[in-house]
């Protein structure tokens, strides 16, 4: 069945929340936003492109950092508004360099990190 990206349920800005997830270990990397075109262009790249709100531009994970998300599969969720790229990860997620931008636990009123970042 073919897939139309003007399908999925953008909020008032024309964006979709997007969750990156590490193919191999599962691990949830981070979160980010993709307009219609962002959807479009990272299913004919294969490299994952979202929308920077602050730069209002397009950002394809890694040009800058070589930490590249190479997409391996996009799911939707049943709302159809929320996306899942489980992708392949080179290097650190997160501009923190750590793996994942969801490092800090938060327990009662303490946060705890979990994770320091990579050499």
């Amino acid at each position: 069945m073919a897939f139309d990206p003007a399908t999925l349920a953008y909020n008032e800005s024309g964006l979709i929340p997007v969750i990156a997830q590490a193919e191999d270990s599962g691990i949830v990397l981070m979160m980010a936003w993709m307009n219609e075109e962002a959807v479009r262009r990272t299913l004919a790249s294969g490299k994952v492109t979202y929308w920077a709100r602050s730069r209002q531009s397009f950002w394809v994970k890694g040009e800058t950092s070589g930490n590249v998300q190479q997409l391996i599969d996009l799911r939707m969720d049943c709302d159809k508004d929320c996306l899942l790229a489980v992708v392949r990860q080179s290097g650190p997620a997160c501009h923190t360099n750590r793996l994942s931008c969801f490092y800090t636990s938060i327990t009662g009123d303490c946060e705890t990190e979990l994770m320091s970042p990579m050499s």
